[in-house]
């Protein structure tokens, strides 16, 4: 192999790596190469998209995620905190729909809507800061947090 064959060689594979450390960081790296991807549950799904964005810059972004901690273990949510960070710190917009908990203590803004989902549901509450949002007597969400 000559000099320029072994360069290419050590980029690609840095490439590669670099791409399979973002799927670890994402806590998707018990997926199997070639694995189908009707197989992921919503979260994987979500998270397999994201691994795609990582890497670029994201000023003027905008991701949106429904749920993406369903079937998470919780050390796996906090590792999808960081990647939110991460990507707010490049900057980013996020906007993530969810019930966890420890999702929505993280947040900078939230709008707490209740009391019920379907036609029982969809009046905002509280559109807040966290701590705001403690503080709202009218919020169920604000007496957990």
């Amino acid at each position: 192999m000559d000099v320029n064959a072994a360069l290419t060689a050590c980029k690609e594979l840095k490439t590669v790596s670099g791409r399979l450390e973002v799927l670890q960081s994402l806590g998707l790296g018990y997926l199997t190469l070639g694995e189908e991807t009707p197989g992921l549950s919503g979260g994987e799904a979500q998270r397999l998209k994201l691994a795609s964005e990582m890497g670029k810059a994201q000023t003027d972004s905008v991701f949106v995620f429904d749920e993406p901690t369903i079937g998470l273990h919780p050390l796996d949510v906090q590792t999808l905190l960081g990647v939110f960070r991460t990507l707010v710190d490049n900057g980013a917009t996020v906007i993530v729909i969810e019930h966890d908990l420890d999702v929505i203590r993280c947040a900078d803004y939230i709008i707490d809507m209740e009391p019920g989902g379907g036609g029982d549901g969809g009046r905002i509450v509280a559109a807040r800061t966290p701590e705001e949002i403690r503080q709202n007597d009218e919020s169920v969400t604000g007496r957990y947090l």
